[in-house]
């Protein structure tokens, strides 16, 4: 088992000692111990930046791998690790808030704060998954949420007090960069605990393998076992965090190629988990010092491992051994269903033009807050309406694509940002801005509609399967989601101008759009609604199976090529003008069928009502929090749903 991951290694050393070799010949390599006194610049370099690098990368990896196993096994579910269920991401958003508004916390360094922060987040998680059985998508929901909450706060909290976004966007990637031996030092300890904690929970945690039920009957502990596992994860997490900021996907990826190299049982996958781990991340950075040499170092390391992991993971799917016990899903209830929808939507659509009436005639001036005389909504309303329309008509198409994915996949945490559409849309995007020398506003349209559509065909091959779960098929988004993620991620730090026009799209802004644009977006929502209306028996069907589907003579593949044709259309089309930013297309739908909108016409009229509403706040929250600043859209939808979510789903299930 563990000679398949010889070669991998075999690389690794390579890769480091390749770079070691080019900074400083062998014979001029620094003695041990090591005294700066006695070094030259190139030996401090090597002993001080190099060495512990190479071993920071081993061991965070080791800790991210570690960490994600942990938690895979007491949560009995496939794709959770300290990305997805938001641990990291609260980590981060507690560095951010102590860093800018009480920097005396970090006087004792950063791990405590950002312990501080993940806590906090897994205990949420936690409590949310708590009132619906720790089912796996909803675990996975709540995380995703809370993360996404947490991520927007803090990158809304940077760009509020005028610090650049590159700076949190180095952050986030995952700088590996070192200048002494403390990180290693501190990670180490931090290692050598999650083994010694992981070794002691092996044997309750095969307990726990049982089910509940079962595990209770002989006597051990459930809640205990999970939380203390739970919280070890979160250590975990938090101290790579700390150390080195966020470094995604390794915690995901490492637990699942243990299970394909023969890691079944509990014990097995603990122990190999934290070597792929560092294994992947070594490769990572083997790779940005192998750059670095040619060109110049540009990329975080962490922005990177979704290169490897993104694609390694998407060949693995169908390979993967481990699921979901069936019958988990059972915690999450039937969804409310109202009889009458018709007022409801009435009253939607009503509010809706209200709110839009309301946000033309007020803003902010220099002096305060304003509501504008006729004279000065005659000089305003050329420049305010049209963005209102294209946020409305954007949060509509967004809502209609990821309630088209929700029931095509039977998933309830499908949407074009989670299943990699939007990601997929945003390097179709990069890729007309890089290869086009004046690219228009038809080429950059089509670029991004052809980006999602291919991202939409790779999760398609997944979904056409008969025996995919649907946690598999969030397996494979998340995969396409950080694949996109990373490439924009090499893109962007390039650095010159057209990188600056990326970066500013994706922070989403609908004040460049035109009248013209925003009136063919505004028909397009409307044409790809009634489209959707058009195809409701499909969106009726498909949810109940493929074995069903297929007996009451539903045509599968046609039914699946235009829906996700459909689906990749509206998120091309909405996040061309206002960036991939946004969650609109997970959170809309779950509003609609929360407010007891389940019929698929119902469902995809009130999805589109309530995505133009979010959309519409958030525009409107972009232009005035900031004053005279505009800050990011997808931010503020992000912002103002997802806490709405949250309480919802902590809500007791039906």
């Amino acid at each position: 088992m563990t000679a398949r991951l010889l070669p991998f290694a075999l690389l690794t050393a390579l890769l480091w000692l390749w770079s070691a070799f080019g900074l400083l010949p062998l014979d001029r390599w620094p003695a041990w111990p090591l005294d700066p006194d006695h070094m030259d610049i190139s030996q401090i370099l090597l002993a001080f930046g190099l060495m512990p690098r190479g071993v920071v990368a081993l061991v965070a990896g080791a800790i991210l791998g570690l960490s994600g196993a942990i938690l895979q096994v007491v949560l009995r579910n496939p794709v959770a690790d300290p990305t997805t269920l938001g641990i990291s991401a609260g980590a981060q958003l507690a560095l951010v808030m102590a860093t800018m508004l009480a920097p005396g916390l970090l006087e004792e360094g950063r791990w405590p704060v950002a312990l501080t922060g993940a806590g906090l987040a897994a205990g949420l998680v936690l409590a949310i998954g708590a009132r619906r059985g720790f089912a796996p998508v909803t675990m996975v929901i709540a995380g995703m949420l809370v993360g996404m909450t947490a991520s927007a706060v803090a990158t809304a909290m940077t760009l509020a007090q005028g610090q650049y976004l590159l700076s949190l966007v180095i952050w986030n990637g995952g700088a590996l960069v070192q200048q002494d031996w403390s990180a290693v030092r501190v990670l180490s300890e931090v290692l050598v605990f999650g083994a010694i904690a992981a070794a002691l929970l092996a044997r309750p945690l095969r307990v726990l393998s049982l089910g509940n039920e079962g595990a209770a009957g002989l006597g051990l502990n459930v809640m205990l076992v999970r939380l203390l596992a739970v919280g070890v994860a979160a250590i975990l997490a938090a101290a790579v965090s700390a150390e080195l900021g966020l470094i995604a996907f390794v915690g995901l990826a490492a637990p699942a190629l243990a299970r394909t190299l023969g890691g079944v049982s509990i014990p097995r996958l603990l122990s190999l988990s934290p070597l792929i781990g560092a294994l992947i991340l070594s490769l990572c950075d083997g790779v940005v010092l192998l750059v670095a040499g040619q060109l110049g170092e540009m990329f975080p390391t962490g922005a990177l491992t979704g290169l490897i992991g993104g694609p390694l993971l998407i060949w693995l799917l169908p390979r993967l051994r481990g699921s979901t016990p069936p019958g988990t899903e059972r915690a999450e209830g039937p969804s409310p269903r109202r009889n009458q929808p018709a007022p409801l939507l009435v009253g939607l659509a009503l509010a809706l033009v209200i709110a839009a009436l309301v946000l033309v005639w007020i803003g902010r001036v220099p002096g305060g807050w304003a509501v504008l005389d006729a004279e000065s909504f005659a000089a305003f309303l050329p420049m305010r309406l049209p963005r209102l329309i294209a946020a409305a008509s954007a949060g509509a198409a967004l809502a209609i694509a990821g309630a088209i994915l929700q029931r095509l996949t039977a998933n309830p945490l499908a949407s074009p940002e989670v299943l990699g559409v939007s990601g997929g849309a945003a390097m179709g995007y990069a890729g007309v801005v890089y290869l086009v020398a004046t690219p228009t506003a038809v080429a950059l349209t089509l670029g991004t509609m052809a980006g999602g559509a291919l991202a939409l065909v790779l999760i398609a091959a997944f979904v056409s399967r008969r025996d995919m779960p649907p946690e598999r098929v969030l397996l494979a988004g998340i995969a396409v989601s950080a694949l996109a993620s990373a490439l924009l991620s090499a893109v962007m730090a390039v650095g010159d101008i057209r990188s600056f026009q990326i970066l500013g799209w994706l922070s989403g802004s609908s004040s460049a759009v035109t009248m013209q644009g925003a009136t063919v977006l505004a028909g397009l929502a409307t044409v790809l609604w009634i489209a959707a209306l058009v195809a409701r028996r499909w969106l009726a069907v498909l949810p109940l199976g493929t074995g069903l589907a297929a007996g009451l003579g539903l045509p599968l593949r046609l039914a699946r090529m235009q829906l996700i044709g459909l689906a990749g259309v509206a998120t091309g089309a909405a996040i061309v003008l206002v960036g991939p930013l946004s969650f609109v297309g997970l959170m809309a739908p779950h509003f609609a069928r929360r407010l007891g909108l389940a019929r698929p016409g119902d469902h995809l009229t009130g999805a589109a009502l309530i995505g133009a509403g979010l959309m519409l706040t958030a525009d409107f929250g972009a232009r005035i929090a900031g004053f005279p600043y505009e800050l990011p859209l997808g931010l503020f939808a992000s912002l103002i749903g997802a806490p709405w979510l949250i309480w919802l789903m902590m809500r007791p299930a039906r």
